[in-house]
């Protein structure tokens, strides 16, 4: 059993790779824990980008991130990089005893997401995987009745991620969205959050089918469709998109079960549509204070998640998604794109 050593004495210091469309979630969350959490440094390869970030919080700004380990006493770095170069950040945090923090997905190979979490066991540091849609209010609220086997047995699910993502949206960022090193498609970047629930939520995979299309001018899918059996004898397909007209329309899960159906749909799962169970409980009277509005697709789960982190390093709780758990939607998603490239059936687990 590895043991981390807590910190309890003071504020955790904490500094943020990468200062783009992510990053703001992250910085508004370590805002809301600055109880807790003392933002330290940032870093990022883009000189005007990093400028405006060390202008508006006044932290020392770096583009190299070794020569910022090595000047700052850091206890945590927040990745929020291109994918692709995730797993060499890590090793590098690692190696300077530093724990991570890395959005999803953790890495675009199924290599460098075992090298990551070989990495920081062999340094005794945390590796934390972002999973912020797991603590939105209306998939805990679905995660509970799975696991009261509110539903009985699972006959069916699927998911639809039908979201717009223009040609300019793959044009920005210095060439690196789009791309199968450092981006990964539609399943593996937008609608990763989505996968995860597939094994989240439902359990462990069996089986999957794939089929993917390329209409953008980039290297990766923008749509597909998998189908899916699990262990457990259920069924389900997932339908993802980035090609909706005008703008994102859905993200959703839908569950049929011999006691129990139940929808959660919205732009992000973030509406609870149908709720109806053989059994009633004391909390389905919550259904309807669950749903929220959102204008992103990110919901507004990261502080939530934040709150985990915070209470591992503390020595309080155990981390909901650590890297071994990052590492079964990473090793979904490996088996979707070579099931969609081979045109066959893959079983998990891989065979790696």
């Amino acid at each position: 059993m590895q043991h981390y050593p807590s910190i309890t004495d003071r504020k955790i210091r904490i500094a943020i790779i990468g200062c783009g469309r992510v990053s703001r979630n992250h910085f508004g969350s370590v805002e809301k824990h600055a109880d807790q959490l003392e933002l330290t440094a940032i870093c990022d390869t883009d000189l005007g980008v990093l400028a405006e970030h060390a202008a508006q919080y006044k932290v020392p700004a770096y583009r190299d991130m070794e020569e910022m380990l090595a000047h700052e006493q850091l206890d945590l770095v927040v990745l929020c990089t291109p994918s692709g170069i995730h797993s060499d950040q890590a090793v590098l945090a690692a190696k300077y005893k530093v724990h991570v923090m890395t959005e999803k997905p953790m890495a675009t190979r199924w290599a460098d997401g075992v090298r990551m979490v070989k990495a920081c066991d062999e340094a005794g540091v945390r590796l934390f995987v972002v999973k912020q849609n797991r603590r939105n209010t209306t998939l805990q609220l679905l995660k509970r009745a799975v696991t009261e086997k509110r539903f009985g047995k699972i006959h069916m699910v699927h998911l639809n991620v039908f979201w717009a993502r223009p040609q300019s949206y793959y044009d920005q960022g210095g060439g690196w969205r789009g791309t199968w090193e450092f981006d990964g498609g539609a399943f593996m970047n937008q609608a990763s959050h989505y996968v995860d629930l597939l094994d989240w939520l439902i359990g462990p995979v069996e089986k999957v089918q794939a089929m993917m299309s390329t209409t953008r001018d980039i290297e990766v899918e923008d749509t597909g469709v998998l189908n899916v059996k699990w262990r457990n004898g259920a069924l389900g397909s997932m339908s993802v998109t980035m090609l909706t007209y005008p703008q994102n329309l859905e993200g959703s899960i839908t569950i049929l079960g011999e006691k129990g159906t139940a929808r959660v749909g919205g732009v992000a799962v973030n509406d609870i549509q149908l709720w109806q169970f053989q059994d009633a409980c004391d909390y389905d009277a919550q259904i309807k204070d669950a749903n929220y509005q959102t204008t992103s697709v990110y919901g507004f789960g990261h502080p939530l998640y934040y709150k985990n982190v915070v209470d591992v390093l503390r020595g309080e709780a155990e981390p909901e998604t650590d890297g071994r758990e990052g590492l079964k939607s990473l090793e979904l998603l490996i088996a979707a794109y070579i099931a969609a490239r081979d045109g066959k059936t893959v079983s998990l687990p891989l065979g790696y």
